[in-house]
């Protein structure tokens, strides 16, 4: 990779994290429509989709900490010690999904998003039952379900509109191309 192109990507990275500091204000730091909405979700999973899946994991992994040494949210344990694992997950593995897909269009950018949440949200319960434990006081399967899909719901909602949105902008403005494989065009 060349000295440009990583000079952009980081660029783009520390842009991101900082958009991934100031969009939870929007939410009023109010942690339930926080854990509703999954502000920081959305800057992380562009920044693996447009930087690639280490930008998108060091993004992902830092983000949780630094909001909580500048503002104190999300708290450090156990929520943000599991924030922090799930949005490196959420980088990593779209920016890994998509960058292999076949063709980087609107479907493989939905699939590389519905298996970034799945992995993510996976990773996020194995580190919440590892700080909390399992059985009675611990992390139970209710806090998963509750934590991981039934009060996510609107985040989820957000990021399967928001984040394509802003693709298919930037598709058209040329700073992201949906394009295909060049083996693939190649053949043709």
């Amino acid at each position: 990779m060349n000295t440009k192109k990583n000079i952009l990507n980081l660029t783009l990275a520390a842009m991101f994290m900082a958009i991934g500091i100031v969009l939870p204000f929007f939410t009023g730091q109010i942690p339930q429509i926080g854990k509703m909405l999954l502000p920081m979700h959305i800057p992380v999973i562009l920044c693996g989709l447009i930087c690639g899946w280490q930008y998108g994991l060091v993004v992902g992994f830092i983000l949780p900490f630094l909001r909580y040494v500048m503002f104190g949210m999300p708290l450090l344990f156990p929520t943000g010690i599991a924030m922090a694992f799930e949005l490196a997950t959420y980088g990593m593995a779209v920016g890994l999904f998509y960058s292999r897909s076949r063709w980087q269009c609107v479907i493989s950018l939905y699939r590389s998003m519905a298996g970034a949440m799945v992995a993510g949200r996976l990773v996020w319960a194995v580190v919440q039952m590892f700080l909390l434990g399992t059985g009675n006081g611990g992390f139970t399967l209710q806090m998963f379900m509750a934590g991981a899909f039934l009060n996510a719901i609107p985040g989820i909602i957000l990021q399967l509109v928001l984040v394509p949105a802003v693709m298919v902008a930037l598709n058209r403005t040329g700073l992201v191309q949906f394009t295909r494989r060049k083996t693939e065009m190649q053949n043709m």
